[in-house]
């Protein structure tokens, strides 16, 4: 006959029975029974709802109470409770009911607690002065500094409770019996502490509640252990203070990152839960992006911002003008919580850096600096730095231009600049040259004052006689000098140009040979006179031909 005990074995079309089914059978055939006697411990309130009290009990699964179980006493998160364990039910959370501790009833019975140090049960029944009158089965007292509570309000609720304390006082003659229920709370929180401190690992998920908060971070409750979290653990990106993402009585879930157990401390994290941005830094940012972040950190050498939470870039000072002038401090660029666009200029995932460009992103000044100053064009800048050779002008933020010492004066020749210029003097000047891939354009201010030949062309005009030394000849044309610093050309008659031209060879060419006789031989009738004075030094009167102001060029016929 088949053992009673052991169900027959049906078929697999026939089995019903989940897995989920067959553990909590298993777990009610294994549960404690009652004879063995309860586990008595203590549990903290975690969670209250319409018909329960989940409680935590020390052990990976919480415990469970009835509402009923109170009748009518207000119980909130937090809340420690005496309870005793009876045994598990389908869900799986231990069946708990709440813990009773005995209560003597006679003075035999308080000598022999005294005696033992027992913890006994007893009812506060009223505040009277300096304490509390509490009954044992006798009437004690218990000083306010005994009882665990300071404030009046704690006080009064303490009325009509019952409480867990411990006889320090007793005289059975005089009937004098006092208690003292803050060393058996103490008492009781470092047993749940040590149980609570061997049950931790490194690298578990706990659940929370926020306790405190402090400058440095928050602590937080797991289940009768402060555990420190750590500012800079609770998120990926930039916490200024703990209150900016958390709050007193909020439930958190963090990782056990740290257990010091001689020290009794636990450190805790809550960013260490959730994927670390710089996972996915590669994919998501590459060199020669435009992107944009806010500044959350200013050294000397440069500026922190932060991309996304969790990823910061480095701008360094060199990466933040293209002034000529260096940035000396990153604080006179930028500020902290400024929101700035920038450009990626290297990603480097191992060592978690990224380098931007602050400069990049305004675009490069100089890139279109011949369309927007040609050379000639008149410009106009602030002096911004002077040296010996010369000053240099600001035209547009990162332009620089340099007007050379001997550019400066049209009247004298100056030693120094700072003889005529001075710092932040706004002055006009002339683009002389360009160089785009030096990053260099040359100006000059003596280049705009009126010069001696722009004078002489503007007192003169078309058909004017005016007289001239011939200074040079060559190529058929002869250089004059009207005046100081002006000049004109003129074109020589051909008998003269194949003279100076055979002259200069020292051949003959025949046919010009016999043109210059033939002048010659007309010159005998007395026009000698022209054909004489085209030698270098000479004098001779001439008339303009043309004025050209914009090229500032002269032409000249011989009268």
């Amino acid at each position: 006959m088949p053992d009673q005990n052991i169900p027959e074995l049906q078929s697999t079309t026939e089995t019903t029975e989940s897995f989920g089914d067959m553990l909590s059978q298993y777990e009610k055939s294994h549960a404690r029974k009652a004879e063995d006697g309860p586990r008595q411990l203590e549990g903290t309130v975690i969670a209250v709802t319409s018909d329960s009290v989940l409680l935590d009990v020390g052990y990976k699964t919480e415990g469970i109470l009835p509402l009923s179980a109170f009748e009518g006493e207000t119980v909130k998160p937090g809340d420690k409770l005496q309870v005793n364990i009876k045994g598990r039910d389908p869900e799986g959370y231990y069946e708990l009911a709440r813990g009773r501790i005995r209560r003597p009833t006679d003075w035999a019975a308080l000598e022999k607690a005294f005696n033992e140090k027992e913890t006994i049960a007893g009812t506060v029944i009223g505040v009277v002065k300096g304490g509390f009158s509490v009954d044992v089965g006798v009437r004690a007292f218990m000083p306010v500094s005994r009882s665990g509570v300071r404030e009046e309000a704690e006080m009064e609720k303490l009325v009509g409770q019952e409480i867990r304390c411990r006889i320090i006082k007793l005289d059975v003659t005089e009937e004098d019996l006092v208690v003292d229920r803050r060393a058996v709370a103490e008492e009781e929180e470092r047993a749940v502490k040590e149980r609570r401190y061997s049950e931790l690992k490194e690298g578990d998920t706990v659940s929370g509640t926020v306790r405190s908060l402090t400058d440095y971070g928050a602590f937080v409750d797991i289940g009768g252990v402060d555990a420190l979290l750590h500012v800079s653990d609770i998120a990926w990106g930039r916490v200024s203070k703990p209150a900016d993402a958390l709050s007193v009585g909020q439930q958190v879930e963090g990782r056990v990152l740290k257990i010091e157990p001689d020290r009794k401390r636990v450190s805790l994290g809550l960013k260490q839960l959730q994927p670390h941005p710089w996972d996915t830094v590669a994919e998501k940012y590459k060199v020669g992006e435009r992107v944009h972040g806010t500044v959350t950190r200013l050294m000397e050498f440069g500026a922190f911002v932060e991309l996304e939470p969790g990823v910061e870039g480095l701008i360094h000072i060199s990466e933040m003008s293209w002034a000529r002038k260096k940035v000396r401090k990153a604080s006179d660029v930028v500020k902290t919580g400024d929101t700035v666009d920038v450009v990626i200029l290297g990603v480097n995932t191992a060592e978690r850096r990224i380098s931007l460009g602050l400069k990049q992103a305004l675009g490069d000044p100089w890139a279109n600096v011949a369309q927007r100053y040609p050379v000639d064009t008149i410009v106009e800048g602030k002096v911004i730095s002077l040296q010996k050779f010369g000053a240099f002008v600001q035209l547009d933020e990162g332009v620089e231009g340099m007007i050379h010492v001997g550019d400066i004066s049209p009247e004298r020749r100056i030693d120094h600049p700072q003889d005529v210029l001075k710092m932040g003097q706004i002055v006009k000047a002339q683009v002389l040259e360009i160089d785009t891939e030096r990053r260099r354009l040359k100006l000059g201010i003596k280049q705009m004052a009126p010069s001696s030949l722009d004078e002489y062309i503007a007192e003169r005009k078309q058909g004017d006689s005016v007289t001239g030394r011939i200074i040079g000849i060559a190529g058929g044309e002869a250089q004059v000098e009207l005046g100081e610093g002006v000049r004109g050309t003129c074109k020589l008659p051909n008998a003269v140009a194949a003279q100076q031209q055979a002259e200069g060879s020292g051949k003959a060419d025949l046919s010009s040979l016999s043109s210059m006789l033939q002048a010659r031989w007309k010159g005998a009738s007395g026009d000698s006179s022209k054909q004489d004075a085209f030698s270098a030094g000479q004098i001779c009167s001439f008339r303009i031909s043309k004025l050209d102001q914009a090229s500032k060029k002269i032409e000249l016929e011989l009268v």
